[in-house]
């Protein structure tokens, strides 16, 4: 229930596009073409969230709770992978994937922002 509703929210997130990566068995969300939330499972087929981060505040979140941990299968530095069922509280997990989308989004071209924007 709770990824559903995680997956919801993203869907909400202006501009997001959704598809799903067969092979990693993901569901994958885009602004802009850029992935910006992973949903899929760890090697213990645990449900995770994989979410870019600004890297001071991703170590930080790693070392203050033990159900972030660095990006599954990303690069360690600006990704973070969440345990959906642990105890993080859901609206912490909306902010993550907020900070997330926010970071991919402006790293796009000023073209790019308008045109996703304009929509």
């Amino acid at each position: 229930m709770k990824k559903e509703k995680l997956q919801s929210f993203c869907m909400t997130l202006t501009g997001t596009t959704h598809d799903y990566q067969e092979d990693w068995q993901a569901d994958r969300y885009h602004v802009g073409g850029k992935m910006f939330a992973m949903f899929g499972g760890d090697s213990d087929g645990k449900s995770i969230i994989t979410l870019k981060c600004e890297p001071n505040r991703a170590e930080e979140l790693r070392k203050t709770c033990k159900n972030i941990t660095p990006g599954y299968y990303m690069n360690k530095t600006h990704w973070n992978s969440v345990y959906i069922d642990s105890n993080i509280p859901f609206d912490f997990l909306e902010n993550l994937i907020q900070h997330s989308y926010n970071l991919v989004f402006e790293k796009l071209t000023k073209k790019a922002q308008k045109q996703i924007i304009a929509k």
